[in-house]
């Protein structure tokens, strides 16, 4: 698995008297193959995971892919980390199925003939292959979210970021999203407030006030969280 190394990292929004210290001297090392974020709205964990492929810059402090600078190797790291987020429509940016999910592909500067065959494959494998002349901003939501999902995927990344992927979800297509996420080899970094997506992972970060509070296993992580919120 890839090595996420956040090293004394802090993080703040705006300027003068309204700016905001969202991240604190955070300090951790990740190389498990599943890892949870837990925290309340403002914790800082949505702009913590935005600092692993380079969609926010530390700062002070130095966040690194096996070594790769998400600042200094800011394309290689966007190379090999995935990002998927919150609400899909963020990211479709093209008018149907197909194409947005061969947009990705092209940008990598495969043949037409390869870009082609891997778009059917991704098709097939997220359940889309009955949709791919479809207008991707007219998907259900469950559906939406996974071809960003498959957009993501199909370009192979080593590691992919979720940012709370199952809010906007009802509880039959949230259930779609785990069961894929937990078929995947990539390493996965999630988001969520959906504890129960947790289940299963090999270590969880609980975030207060810009700040690693918890550190650990699900169970222990969700106990933790949820006494910091009964506070």
């Amino acid at each position: 698995m890839p090595e996420i190394r956040v090293t004394e990292v802090s993080h703040a929004f705006g300027d003068g008297p309204a700016r905001r210290l969202v991240l604190r001297d955070v300090d951790v090392t990740l190389t498990e193959h599943r890892v949870g974020i837990v925290g309340a709205n403002g914790s800082g964990k949505s702009t913590f995971v935005r600092l692993l492929n380079g969609l926010v810059h530390p700062d002070s402090g130095t966040v690194t892919i096996d070594g790769r600078d998400t600042v200094r190797d800011g394309r290689e790291v966007r190379r090999r980390v995935g990002f998927c987020f919150t609400d899909p429509d963020a990211q479709i940016v093209m008018p149907t199925v197909a194409e947005d999910i061969a947009f990705g592909l092209r940008r990598r500067g495969l043949s037409k003939d390869e870009v082609r065959a891997r778009t059917a494959a991704a098709l097939t494998a997220y359940g889309l292959d009955g949709h791919a002349d479809h207008p991707a901003h007219l998907l259900s939501g469950g559906q939406k979210q996974l071809l960003a999902l498959a957009s993501v995927l199909v370009t192979e990344p080593d590691l992919l970021v979720l940012d709370e992927p199952t809010t906007l979800l009802d509880l039959r297509n949230a259930e779609m999203v785990r069961r894929l996420v937990d078929g995947l080899a990539q390493q996965v970094v999630l988001v969520t407030h959906h504890l129960d997506l947790l289940d299963g992972f090999d270590r969880v970060l609980v975030f207060d006030e810009g700040r690693i509070v918890h550190d650990g296993s699900p169970a222990h992580a969700v106990a933790a969280y949820r006494t910091l919120v009964a506070r």
